[in-house]
Formats: structure tokens, sequence, C-alpha cells
């Protein structure tokens, strides 16, 4: 059977799929795209797989799909991040079997994308990109489709999308935001740009940006003509957003705890669902969120979610008539609801800064810090507050380190030389030296090895005049043999 391609491609394969969930690293694992798509999504992506290591590890690509599969799951595209055409292609051939579509991550906008070189980090390199896109069109069984983030400029934007269709990409899904936009500096994403590509291309296209509640996605396709929508963070905290309804946030936790139980996934990815849809119920009762934070087991997470259920149902039985949500919440906060994210201004304030860009911290985050919290702590920093919670990581509380001589790192406060254990150790093994404050003792062994060797010598001279003289006379006997 041929390949189908660009509105066929989406009208008979992926079924004219106007809703879609987006690929979310750690956030899109099959439990969570199979109650996303019981509550109107029509569409999803796998999270973001790296193409080196599907393409080495055979655990990785068991893990991340072929134990996933399963037919409620589909139509189903999966997402590669690749900066080489041959890898990318390898690893998409060994995907193909598993999806109706491979796309190609261009719109990762994280530091990490930075130092993989991939991503958003790759727009710039279109020469590189047709390669790419041809040799995936041209050996895979299934369509090629591509992700990216527009740039400031709206004719370079349509240039580049024109120049992925060009190469083979037979569906295009437009991030309306650039690749500096992101975390508090996110703004809001430009649907003129889409408006422009969709305008531009033939093939189809979807629109991502903006898009909390069911009104946004009507009103994306009315102003773009977009194909489809795509959710990431809206749909995070209300998978019921294609449904266009507010359910109660307990009922959509034990849908998607009971889902985990027939598809289990690490704990990890539970607990920052569930963080997310408990998010603002959560600024509430602190010490339950805290218990979230620390539990071990998917019984404890169940567990803490009955308490966040039981909280909340006591207070709607308390509740007076006519009382309105606090917070300046749309709904009560026991409703899902959007999360509209703070700006620098307003990051700052919440965190007691000035106001100013200064005290927005730029590294992406589970959640948001307040008060000693630990929601905008990366991963590894949440464990360390868990061994040890009166650690504090805000750099003005960092003491102040002497800087080493020769490098500037950290010098050893009873180093001879004012160095760093590193520069250090060089200098005093280059100079036979010791260091007591950094417990090297290169002079000090050295000298007793001198005196060991004297020693040894004192001692082997007798020895060796007894052999020496034993030697001369066993020549001798020898030489009166020979004579004879």
């Amino acid at each position: 059977m041929p390949k189908l391609r660009g509105e066929a491609f989406w009208r008979e394969t992926l079924r004219s799929a106007h809703y879609v969930v987006a690929p979310m690293v750690d956030q899109s694992e099959l439990a969570w795209r199979l109650l996303s798509r019981r509550h109107g999504a029509q569409l999803c992506y796998t999270p973001m797989l790296h193409a080196q290591v599907f393409l080495r590890d055979a655990n990785y690509r068991r893990e991340n799909l072929y134990d996933e599969a399963c037919p409620e799951d589909r139509p189903l595209i999966v997402q590669f991040c690749a900066n080489d055409p041959e890898v990318f292609v390898q690893a998409a051939l060994l995907a193909q079997d598993y999806c109706d579509a491979i796309d190609l991550n261009l719109g990762c906008p994280q530091m990490i994308a930075k130092r993989g070189h991939y991503g958003a980090f790759l727009q710039e390199e279109w020469d590189l990109l047709q390669r790419m896109i041809l040799l995936a069109n041209e050996k895979l069984s299934v369509p090629i489709t591509c992700k990216i983030r527009v740039f400031p400029d709206i004719d370079k934007t349509v240039k580049y999308a024109q120049m992925l269709e060009k190469a083979g990409c037979q569906l295009l899904t437009v991030h309306g935001r650039t690749k500096e936009q992101k975390g508090p500096l996110a703004g809001v994403a430009s649907w003129e740009h889409i408006q422009a590509v969709r305008k531009a291309v033939n093939i189809p296209v979807f629109a991502n940006g903006n898009i909390q509640c069911l009104s946004d996605v009507e009103e994306c396709i009315r102003k773009t003509g977009v194909h489809g929508v795509m959710s990431a963070e809206g749909n995070l905290h209300n998978p019921a957003l294609f449904e266009g309804r507010n359910p109660l946030v307990w009922e959509m936790a034990e849908e998607y705890l009971e889902i985990v139980r027939k598809y289990p996934c690490p704990l990890s990815y539970v607990r920052a669902h569930l963080f997310k849809l408990w998010h603002h119920t959560l600024q509430v009762y602190q010490q339950l969120r805290e218990e979230l934070a620390k539990v071990k087991t998917l019984e404890g997470i169940v567990d803490v979610n009955r308490e966040l259920k039981l909280r909340c149902q006591e207070e709607i039985a308390n509740q007076k008539e006519g009382e309105k949500p606090k917070q300046g919440l749309p709904f009560f906060h026991w409703i899902c609801q959007p999360y509209i994210r703070p700006g620098p201004k307003e990051r700052c304030r919440e965190n007691g800064d000035s106001g100013t860009e200064k005290g927005v911290r730029g590294k992406r985050a589970l959640e948001e810090e307040e008060d000693g919290n630990s929601e905008l702590l990366s991963k590894n920093k949440q464990k360390k507050k868990l061994r040890n919670p009166n650690k504090s990581f805000d750099p003005s509380l960092k003491p102040k380190y002497a800087k080493c001589d020769q490098c500037g790192n950290p010098k050893g406060t009873k180093c001879v030389f004012n160095m760093c254990r590193g520069c250090c150790k060089k200098r005093a093994f280059k100079e036979v030296a010791d260091c007591p404050g950094h417990g090297l003792l290169f002079k000090t062994k050295y000298e007793k090895s001198l005196s060991w060797q004297h020693s040894q010598r004192g001692i082997q001279t007798p020895e060796i005049s007894q052999r020496g003289d034993a030697e001369v006379g066993e020549t001798a006997v020898l030489k009166e043999a020979g004579d004879s």
C-alpha cells in the first residue's frame, strides 16, 4: 500500500484529528495518553525520544515504545530528537511499526537541547534538516512530520516551513513562540505566525500555544485556519479540556491512577501528574504537598490523593451560600482549571524580589517554589532537599570562598600554596613539596624513600661481596677443568 501524504494522511490515517495531546517529556506516557483519549483527545504523541539512545539501547526501546504498544493508543506519532540523518532514520525504522508517523523535534528550547544540539537549536541549519527529512521520507514506510518554533520574523518562519514541506514533511506543528520564549519569559504565542504558515503551505498544520480551554481551541482554528490544535500544559491541568468540561480533580486523578495500575510507569511520572492536577489545592494544603513529594509507592500516592479528596469534600460541605473562589481563580481549587504561568515581574514578587528580572530563575522547573517549598527546584535538588530539609539553594546565602591563585576555583583553607587541591597537587609534585592542608606529602615520601634505599644498600653490600668471591672461585674451577 503506498504511503499516504499531506491531506490524505491527516484525513485517513489520523482520522481528521482536531484535538491533539503534545509530546511531553516524562508526561505523555501511555497511561496519560489513554486518559486523554477517553476525554476527547483524537491524536497523541509519545514523549520525545533520543534517536541515538533508541538506536543503541534495546531496553530504552522496550521501556519507551515496544512495551507500551496498545490498540487503544492509535493514531500515535512517535517523536525523536536527532541531529544526524543516518541515526535519525535508523531509529525511525525501529519505531515505524508501532506508530502512524515519525515526528522530528525542532521545537525544544531547553538548555539540554542546546547542549545536545537538537530541537529548536537546529532551526538555522536548513541544509542538515533538508537531508534528514529527505532521507526519512525516502526510507520510512510511514510519513515524516515536524514540530517547530517560529522565528521573530514572519517571512523567515514562512520560508522555513516551506523548506520543510519541500524536503518531504507531511504535517507541520507550529508552536507560536520563539526558542527564547520559555519558562517565566514565555509570553503569548503568536497565532499570526501560525496563520501565515497555514496559508503558505499545502500540507496540514497543527497550532500549539495559548490553549487553556475548549473555547481557545475553537478560536484558534477559526483565526488561523489550522487542521488541529495541540495542547500541553492545558491538558496536564485538565485532561478533559477537549470535552469542554471542568471536572472535579479527584475524578481525573482516580481514573488516571486506575489506568496506571494496568499500564505501570515510573512513580516520578505519576507524582508529577498529580502535582499538576492538584496544583491549586496544594497551595492550600501545604502539608499534603510535602507528603506527595516524599511518598515512595503508588499506594502512598493513592492515599495522599484520597486525603486531598476528603479535605475538599469537607470544604464543600462547610461552604457558605454565595461563596466565591479565592486567589482570583475562575473555579474553586478542587475543579480542573488552567494554570496561568506568571510573567517575570509576577514571579519575582512571588519570590519576594523587587520585581526586576534579576530574581527570575531561568532553569526549567517542576513547579513554583515559595517560602522554602521545593516547587521550583530541579529533581536532583528536590532529592537533596528531602535528605536535608534545611538545605538552601539561594545563591545569596552561599558562603563566599577565597579563589585559587591558579584557576579561580575555591582554594583550600589550609593550603600552603593558596590553591585548590587540583592545582596544589600539580605544584607539590613538580616541586617535591608537602601540603598538609590537602594531605599531599610528596617531599616526606621522597625523603623516606631515599632513607630506605640507603639502608638497603648497607644491608646488601656484604652479600654482594660474598657472591662476587664465589663467582670468581667458580670461574677458576671451570678454567682448570677446561685445561685438563
